[in-house]
């Protein structure tokens, strides 16, 4: 116990300088990135031959992230960020005399995510980050392409909003590292609401939607420049 505490208090007295920011400042960020989202426990069958598993979907994240600096180790942040998230199909089957038949659709669901973060620098310029992030679903829709010879032909992009929650909450994780006032980010927001409302959509996904307790499941990566206010 002696030990750890020696090393604990050791740590603790090299991490002053680990904090690009000085102590006391707010900063501004605006940030861009890239998506790359699914929704957890959508993989089902639609009939015995087509079996659907999700991939996937890469989308745009931008918005701005406030920060304060506490002391030379940590930090509060919080953040508007437009994201772009849901998940895609992509599948073939070759069915005897009818021939290949394709699916391709994606469940286009996009927010508005609040991510209110506690940072810690562990390194110069380097913090882990944790938090809690309210969402807003602002738009969502269904892209359906059925290719083949039992093809119904292509539909619009149906909204499906009413089969999806209004508010998601997740929990995002993640490090960012900090360079001449350019900050990288990469973090995992963990799904903690179920997606999906108890309506129907009046889609192929009818019989399924209802069932699944689907969460958001994204990872993400930005980069940001900060601007000290």
């Amino acid at each position: 116990m002696k030990k750890f505490l020696i090393m604990a208090v050791i740590m603790l007295s090299s991490v002053n300088t680990f904090a690009q920011q000085p102590v006391g400042t707010f900063t501004i960020a605006p940030k861009v990135g890239m998506n790359i989202a699914n929704l957890t426990d959508m993989s089902f069958e639609v009939s015995k031959m087509m079996k659907l598993s999700p991939k996937p979907r890469i989308g745009l994240a931008v918005g701005v992230e406030g920060e304060y600096q506490i002391s030379e180790l940590f930090s509060l942040s919080a953040g508007v960020m437009y994201s772009m998230q849901g998940l895609k199909y992509s599948e073939k089957i070759t069915i005897p005399v009818v021939g290949e038949q394709s699916l391709e659709a994606t469940g286009k669901l996009d927010y508005i995510n609040i991510p209110i973060m506690a940072n810690v620098y562990v390194l110069k310029g380097l913090a882990v980050k944790l938090g809690i992030q309210p969402g807003f679903n602002i738009a969502s829709k269904l892209s359906m392409d059925m290719k083949g010879a039992m093809s119904g032909g292509n539909e619009e992009d149906p909204d499906i909003k009413d089969a999806i929650q209004s508010v998601d909450i997740s929990i995002p994780i993640g490090v960012s590292y900090e360079y001449a006032n350019v900050v990288f980010d990469a973090r995992y927001n963990w799904g903690l609401s179920n997606v999906f409302t108890d309506k129907r959509t009046r889609t192929i996904l009818d019989d399924f939607i209802p069932e699944k307790k689907s969460k958001n499941s994204v990872f993400q990566i930005s980069v940001g420049y900060k601007f000290a206010l």
